[in-house]
Formats: C-alpha cells, structure tokens, sequence
C-alpha cells in the first residue's frame, strides 16, 4: 500500500527526501514527485503549492497516477480557536471549505454533490496520526521567541475542525469574523490553512483514506507574517520529520 505524504511549501516538508530509500524523481502534471520507501513503508512525497486548486491537482495525480491507497497532509496553520497557541499541534478530525458559499441554492459552506459541510478524515488514520503525534510531543517545544528569555511553554496537541480557503487569513479582525461565523453555525474551528480541505475533497471522491497534520505558526492575525520563514524552517519542517517517521513506524 503506497502512502502519499503532502506538503504545501519545501520547508513543510523537512529532509524527508534525503531520508528516502531508493528514491526516484518523477515530473508529472507540472509537479516533482519523488517515490521511494521510508521505514518499510512504499512513498510518494509531493508539494502541493499553494491553495485548493493547486493542492486538488496533486492529489488526484497522486490517486491517479501513483495509486496511492491513501494521503497524509502536514505543515502550518494559523490558530483560531480558543487556546491554540503558535507551536501548538493540529490533527484534523473533519475539514470545512470556508470560502465555499452556494447559498441560497445550497447551505453555506456545502460543497454541492456531497452530504454536510464538514468531510470527515479517516479515522484509523487519523487515531494512528493521533499517536505518532502524542509520541513526539514531549520533545517539541512552542517553538521560539526572541523576545522572551523565559523557556518556551511545551507545545499541545489537539483534534477536531480544520478549515481551508483561498485566501490568507492575516489580520485580526477577519480571524475573529472567521471564527464568530463558523461557530454560530455550530462549527469550532480550531485552525485555518489553505489546502486540506480541498485534499480531503478528491480522497472522499477517490474513496482514499486521508489525515492531516499542522503546526500553529501564527494566530491568523496582524502579526501572522512575523518571522515565518524562520519558523516553516526550524520548527514546523523539523516536526513533520519526526511526526512523519512516527507515523509510518505505527502503520
């Protein structure tokens, strides 16, 4: 069973190709997928880009030109819900388009052809994502703060809503529109990118397994450009590496 492993940006991804077996380099459909194994374990690595449309493409050529019999998502989020702090851990449980607006003729958020706003991730993938993630927590910290000479708070672990959207959420005051809206709804959003969704969209049509993964980089706020590149690179690219290994040593 080959196992595709997604990341928006290079630096999400970490040194998981230098740590591939056998690796072989493959152009398809505009992308760079490298094939290989990791722990026993047949791979496909691939960078998504940026966005739903670009992160929709590379899973279905992973489903179609790979075979692969199910997909695993990791990289940065920003934190929207209460008590999800940059550093922090995200497991999806279900995921929500919340650009996705067809009303009145559809429910708001419903992607048309398919039951409920929300798309459930797999959940023995997930519960094995779960733990990989509990297993490495103990050695991540927050991440960093060049301000503060204090030690770093231990980084926490949490599971449930994940949404997506074309757009980077930057400032304040859409962060809390964001959040205020979906839950009026009934929706707890805990955190928001700009990819799973629409991942966990083409593994539903493809009937693949899919979980997913992110590090909180920000808070969906004013200061959510502060030193990101900094941190893609040395925490959240370091931790998909460990998580990951995790992941495939458990499967």
């Amino acid at each position: 069973m080959t196992t595709a492993i997604l990341s928006a940006l290079p630096e999400e991804q970490g040194s998981l190709v230098s740590a591939l077996q056998a690796p072989e380099r493959i152009e398809h459909a505009a992308r760079t997928f490298w094939r290989g194994r990791l722990h026993g374990h047949d791979v496909v690595l691939a960078l998504s880009g940026i966005g739903k449309v670009a992160a929709a493409t590379t899973a279905a050529a992973l489903a179609e030109r790979f075979a692969v019999r199910r997909m695993v998502f990791t990289g940065v989020a920003g934190g929207i819900g209460d008590g999800v702090q940059v550093g922090d851990v995200v497991v999806a449980r279900d995921y929500l388009q919340h650009d996705m607006d067809a009303s009145p003729i559809f429910e708001r958020w419903l992607v048309p052809g398919h039951a409920g706003v929300c798309m459930a991730c797999d959940a023995p993938l997930t519960a094995i994502l779960l733990e990989a993630c509990s297993a490495c927590l103990a050695g991540f910290s927050a991440g960093f703060d060049h301000e503060s000479e204090s030690a770093p708070q231990a980084a926490r672990l949490h599971h449930g809503l994940m949404v997506s959207g074309d757009r980077f959420v930057s400032t304040a005051a859409e962060s809390q529109r964001l959040r205020a809206e979906l839950l009026a709804a009934g929706h707890d959003a805990l955190a928001v990118e700009m990819e799973g969704a629409a991942v966990a969209q083409v593994c539903r049509d493809y009937g693949l397994p899919f979980a997913a993964v992110r590090t909180i980089s920000d808070r969906a706020d004013d200061s959510a450009h502060v030193d990101f590149p900094h941190f893609v690179r040395h925490v959240a690219g370091p931790r998909a590496d460990a998580i990951i290994h995790r992941l495939l040593q458990l499967l």
